[in-house]
């Protein structure tokens, strides 16, 4: 049980939203964050329970706009109760939950369903976003103004792209009309075709038909040229390719709203790490080269990319052991989010406020929630990290149902070591964090 007032001392303090970084306490008090002191401790109030930070990162807890869960209609892939015991150990403090389920959340009702049992079992804060058009179709859209009602807090096809135009131009006014964020896949699947992985040398080496990066840029050049023609608020879901950092550049300098994600796999991961055929790997968009995860890499510090993803999508064993080009894409994510996010903090290739801003303050700004900053009368939603923990992940250990990960005996550096989700502790990790009164 929680208690009603809690003082977190002794922490690095991290405030993505600001850059600001140096020694501090965080008391907490009916879910929020109620007091701030950078450097001397304040005293503990009567009755508070004081947790000794011993010295590490505490930073606001992660959002995750992107993340497959199976309930419902696909709960022996994974459920709410158990993708968010995994986004807990991860330090996520918020999942957006895609709409590919069964049946769709295409309708209010579906909506209510996955807020009230996320409520009954999860223990972390899960967001649904609603579908563009009714089926995940492409062809008839969906009653924005009642789903958004409901709770919806944004809208997608999932993996599928609304390939129509006439479709996404309507969806797109639509978004603008009701002040919604539009995520949208930017693959068009004629021209995946049959690929299962990215096109070139390495693809005709492993006698695997390719995808080309021409899949991706040519809807989000069409994308953006309907946001530019509707003046909607759009969001990229994932990118992976040079040319579209050069796109979503453009279109800011333009100053369209538009703004993108990019998946922790395609930021860490190479074409290369497919290695003999490893259908983990196999994933959407597929793994690039590394020219292109190096300026994605670039991007992300320099703010092009707005949010890293986890992309998490469990699979079973049925749809992953079988040869490369027959399995399904996707992989876990949510737990490793930040372990192999870190990966980029550890090469110097970005600063740790830089990165914890685009896991957490840019996707709070996205959504409009006042999340994802260390301020007064903020969300009490806190990750405590150890970004010099060492550890080989095992698959076996991760709290999801699928077991499908790309990391899969990979040595990672860095974890969460406790997550707070409106003042309560929802998970803690052995040895971590113990009560100093």
């Amino acid at each position: 049980m929680s208690v009603r007032s809690t003082l977190l001392t002794n922490a690095r303090l991290c405030d993505p939203a600001t850059g600001r970084e140096g020694p501090g306490h965080i008391l907490i008090r009916d879910g929020g964050i109620a007091d701030i002191a950078w450097g001397a401790a304040p005293g503990a109030p009567a009755g508070c329970e004081a947790i000794d930070c011993a010295g590490h990162v505490l930073a606001p807890g992660l959002i995750d706009l992107r993340a497959f869960v199976g309930e419902p209609g696909a709960e022996h892939r994974e459920t709410l109760a158990s993708a968010s015991a995994a986004a807990a150990a991860g330090g996520v403090t918020t999942l957006v939950c895609m709409p590919d389920t069964n049946p769709v959340i295409d309708g209010p009702a579906i909506v209510d369903f996955v807020l009230r049992r996320a409520r009954d079992t999860a223990c972390v804060n899960v967001l649904p976003a609603a579908a563009i058009t009714k089926g995940l179709a492409g062809r008839e859209m969906t009653e924005f103004g009642l789903l958004q009602e409901a709770g919806a807090v944004a809208f997608t096809d999932g993996l599928k792209a609304v390939t129509n135009a006439q479709v996404m131009r309507r969806a797109l006014t639509y978004a603008r009309d009701f002040g919604v964020l539009l995520m949208q896949h930017v693959e068009e699947p004629d021209l995946v075709g049959d690929g299962v992985m990215n096109e070139g040398e390495m693809a005709s080496r492993l006698g695997l038909l390719g995808i080309p990066r021409e899949a991706e840029t040519v809807m989000l050049e069409r994308d953006i040229r309907l946001v530019r023609l509707t003046g909607a608020r759009y969001h990229a879901a994932m990118i992976s390719t040079a040319d579209s950092v050069e796109i979503v550049r453009r279109a800011k300098h333009d100053g369209l709203p538009v703004t993108c994600g990019a998946s922790v796999n395609n930021l860490v991961l190479n074409e290369g790490d497919i290695g003999h055929y490893r259908t983990f790997c196999r994933l959407s968009p597929p793994l690039r080269h590394e020219h292109d995860r190096l300026a994605l890499v670039a991007a992300l510090d320099e703010g092009v990319v707005d949010v890293v993803v986890s992309d998490h999508n469990p699979q079973d064993v049925e749809t992953k052991r079988l040869p490369f080009a027959e399995a399904a894409n996707g992989a876990l994510g949510i737990e490793t989010l930040l372990g192999a996010s870190l990966r980029l903090v550890h090469t110097s290739d970005i600063a740790l406020p830089r990165l914890l801003a685009a896991l957490s303050a840019r996707p709070a700004d996205i959504l409009g929630r006042p999340a994802g900053r260390l301020a007064v009368g903020a969300p009490a939603d806190l990750v405590l990290i150890d970004p010099d923990l060492p550890y080989v992940l095992d698959k076996r250990q991760l709290k999801s149902r699928s077991k499908n990960s790309p990391f899969d005996e990979a040595r990672l550096q860095g974890g969460a070591l406790m997550t707070v989700v409106g003042g309560r502790v929802v998970f803690r990790a052995p040895g971590a964090a113990e009560e100093a009164a």
